[in-house]
């Protein structure tokens, strides 16, 4: 054994001090006014000397911060500049375009990001179709909630207060002989797509193109982003809307966790 290896019951407690560590980390966040030792002793399972320790080594290192006033454990400094680089290095399109690469493969057809942006969204990026007929969405363009996939996607998790906010302030403009353009009807729709988890755009945007669309949620548990499946109506019957609805719905799962996301309850 070298001078710089350890014997493999050292290496052993080592990890189980670090897992411990991270755990006391995980509680104290999960409550945001702090624990006392005690609390976290016993949340965890912990002896009150071994959970001291560890406090202590956390303290020095700046993760965790003693309220004394209160005799509380908090997070501490460290711990908020370490997630803030992940936050920092954080970039919707770089994390999502793989997973829209693998969307694409599955369906066979365009699949878009767009981001909320106001009471509009617009279309940060595409993986085009490798079908001769397929859709194209110039990122940047911006595009209604009430007759897009991925605006009604968005506007399916608002409450019927900011629904009607937006539709008082944008108005339900008929841009093709489906869109809808009742405000209950409306309702009633998104009511349903948040039932499924996915909306759909039957020929409401645009003659001859149908989409699915399903939301992407922060770290807060808030829709921010959505991805979509879209393409011409020819190709994609009522039957197949639903199978890419799901689809979506999965896939805008799989980017939520990438992007450390939280889906609501």
């Amino acid at each position: 054994m070298s001078e710089n290896e350890k014997p493999a019951k050292s290496r052993t407690g080592q990890v189980q001090s670090l897992t411990r560590a991270l755990s006391i980390l995980n509680v104290i966040a999960e409550n945001s006014p702090g624990l006392t030792l005690t609390g976290i002793s016993r949340s965890l399972g912990l002896a009150p000397s071994t959970t001291h320790r560890l406090l202590t080594t956390l303290q020095e290192e700046r993760y965790v911060q003693y309220d004394r006033d209160r005799s509380h454990w908090q997070i501490g400094m460290q711990a908020f500049v370490t997630g803030n680089g992940f936050l920092s290095s954080r970039d919707l399109v770089t994390v999502a375009r793989p997973f829209m690469r693998r969307m694409m493969e599955e369906s066979g057809e365009t699949v878009n990001l767009a981001i909320a942006e106001g009471d509009d969204v617009i279309y940060m990026a595409q993986v085009e179709s490798r079908e001769m007929m397929r859709v194209y969405s110039k990122p940047g363009n911006r595009v209604p909630l009430h007759c897009s996939g991925v605006g009604k996607a968005i506007m399916m998790l608002l409450d019927d207060r900011n629904i009607e906010r937006i539709v008082s302030l944008k108005g339900l403009q008929k841009l093709t002989d489906k869109t809808i353009s009742n405000l209950d009807s409306l309702k009633e729709e998104l009511k349903i797509s948040r039932v499924k988890g996915f909306a759909l755009d039957d020929e409401e945007h645009a003659v001859g193109l149908r989409c699915v669309a399903s939301v992407i949620f922060d770290e807060y548990a808030e829709p921010f982003a959505a991805i979509s499946i879209s393409g011409p109506a020819a190709r994609i019957s009522t039957k197949r809307l639903q199978e890419l609805g799901e689809t979506a719905k999965h896939f805008a799962g799989e980017i939520t966790a990438a992007l450390g996301g939280r889906v609501p309850a």
